[in-house]
């Protein structure tokens, strides 16, 4: 791994430079339905009804959930509105900022906690854990994936669920791009993309240019196709892993969206 991508994720400055590109307005579109969609597949009954093949039985406090690596409380928020009891742990200082002064602005009771996804872990405690938004593979060692991955079991009563969201290896392969530029959130935004390691990482370089102002970020993700997210988890701890490839249950094959995981402690 290339010295310049050993801890892009702790750059504050990249994160707050590429916020508005990272939660542009689409992004915000989607929370309702996101949120949604994790408590469907969490299997949670928050009005008290049976439904058959449940995870949860109906519970009569509020479900505690952590929104892991929770950026600006993007879903927390919404998870809190809903009557979720909600942790939101992140790394970077001005997205929990943000976080915290929304929260206060609405009156949403979230505890949000700054912390590296490696070393936070509450055991036995939340009913569900939520990791979203691409909020994985960050670590040069695959063996940080795996403690980020062995906390969020750790931290689920018996019974939990885990949910991670990202874009599958086969995803990346499918529609790969060499170079792109947009315009977005009065950005100009050039990417430029290199496979590395028989696609184990995605080497990235971004530009932004605003008002005449350029900066650059070079870092590396790992990426994992379905197979090798699905052993990783089951390393991990989880008992059942299902992979879908939307937030609609859609099966994950040439037509996925996304890398979906649900897993069940």
């Amino acid at each position: 791994m290339p010295k310049d991508a050993a801890s892009w994720y702790e750059d504050a400055e990249f994160w707050e430079r590429f916020a508005p590109i990272m939660f542009d307005t689409a992004h915000w579109k989607e929370v309702s339905d996101v949120a949604d969609a994790v408590t469907r597949l969490s299997k949670f009954n928050l009005y008290g009804e049976t439904l058959s093949g449940n995870w949860h039985k109906p519970l009569e406090s509020a479900p505690k959930v952590l929104d892991l690596c929770c950026g600006v409380g993007r879903i927390s928020g919404e998870l809190s509105r809903m009557g979720f009891a909600v942790t939101g742990v992140d790394i970077t200082k001005s997205f929990l900022d943000t976080a915290v002064e929304d929260a206060k602005y609405e009156k949403l009771n979230i505890e949000y906690i700054r912390c590296d996804a490696r070393d936070f872990v509450r055991p036995g405690y939340f009913d569900a854990v939520f990791n979203l938004y691409i909020s994985f593979g960050y670590f040069s060692d695959q063996n940080d994936d795996l403690k980020v991955l062995r906390n969020a079991h750790d931290s689920l009563k018996d019974g939990g669920s885990f949910i991670i969201e990202t874009l599958g290896k086969e995803i990346y392969v499918r529609d790969f791009v060499e170079a792109e530029w947009f315009e977005r959130a009065g950005y100009t935004i050039l990417t430029e993309y290199e496979p590395l390691d028989s696609w184990t990482f995605l080497k990235n370089r971004w530009i932004s240019i605003k008002d005449g102002q350029r900066v650059e970020k070079i870092f590396n993700q790992r990426l994992y196709s379905a197979s090798e997210l699905r052993s990783l988890l089951f390393e991990a701890g989880f008992s059942k892993v299902d992979i879908y490839g939307d937030w609609d249950e859609r099966a994950y094959n040439q037509y996925a969206n996304k890398l979906i995981a649900v897993c069940l402690k």
